[in-house]
């Protein structure tokens, strides 16, 4: 039994390929986060583990899936940090993670200052609807060297259109609450001794390896990473082959 959570602006049929290709050694559930795919959110900006939980729960139950059994969490990008939250809390019996791509193993100072201080959540709302002065200062720092140019086409996407910015600042906002901390979860790992395996694009420029390379050091009995043939977007069909021998690892 595997559950999975999609990447930033996807949705739940990103994983529909897996069934395909492993649905002989897995039953997945695929879940749309708040304000993503046909989640109609009702909690405004607002989402919390214990909701996630319960939702989680709610959903395996309604599959006549026994409480006691233990579970996969399997996340991509964005995802990564839900299924991080999700372990952290302690209220599912997770067997093992799976993690493509995965936010969530680092602290991103820009992600942190606009959801996790109020002042920054007001510029970064303003900024949103007047994004001018963001742009022109992300085109000097793309000339100068100072953003690579595969972050610079990636925030430009997400900033250029009025209604992706809005949703941008309403999906960030309402997921702040959803904050791993490493230490604790690497320290849950060792102790119930959880196989994690960490897998990432090899040409992806928006989260490295290295970084989980560095989130390895302490737990390498555990925790494996491989690198497949891609960029950012390893969850795709064309890579299944490279992914389905990492869930069945």
């Amino acid at each position: 039994m595997a559950v999975c959570f999609h990447g930033y602006g996807e949705k739940a049929g990103s994983f529909s390929f897996l069934e395909k290709s492993a649905g002989d050694q897995f039953t997945f559930i695929a879940i749309d986060l708040p304000f993503h795919g046909d989640t109609d959110w009702k909690g405004g900006l607002n989402f919390t583990i214990d909701q996630l939980v319960e939702i989680v729960k709610g959903i395996l139950a309604q599959e006549n899936v026994n409480p006691s059994r233990p579970v996969t969490l399997i996340g991509y990008s964005l995802g990564g940090r839900v299924v991080l939250s999700l372990f952290q809390s302690g209220k599912l019996n997770t067997d093992r993670m799976v993690l493509l791509a995965p936010d969530g193993l680092k602290v991103n100072r820009w992600y942190w200052l606009a959801t996790q201080t109020w002042l920054g959540n007001r510029f970064f709302a303003f900024t949103m609807k007047h994004p001018g002065w963001f742009f022109g200062m992300l085109k000097v720092m793309n000339r100068l060297g100072l953003v690579n140019a595969s972050i610079f086409k990636f925030v430009n996407y997400y900033i250029g259109d009025e209604t992706v910015r809005q949703l941008l600042y309403t999906r960030w906002t309402t997921l702040r609450k959803l904050k791993p901390r490493l230490s604790v979860i690497k320290k849950m790992i060792a102790e119930k001794n959880i196989p994690v395996r960490l897998v990432y694009g090899r040409h992806d420029r928006i989260i490295l390896a290295a970084v989980g390379e560095r989130f390895r050091k302490g737990i390498e009995a555990q925790c494996r990473i491989s690198i497949i043939h891609a960029g950012h977007q390893v969850l795709h069909e064309k890579h299944a082959g490279e992914i389905v021998p990492v869930l069945a690892d």
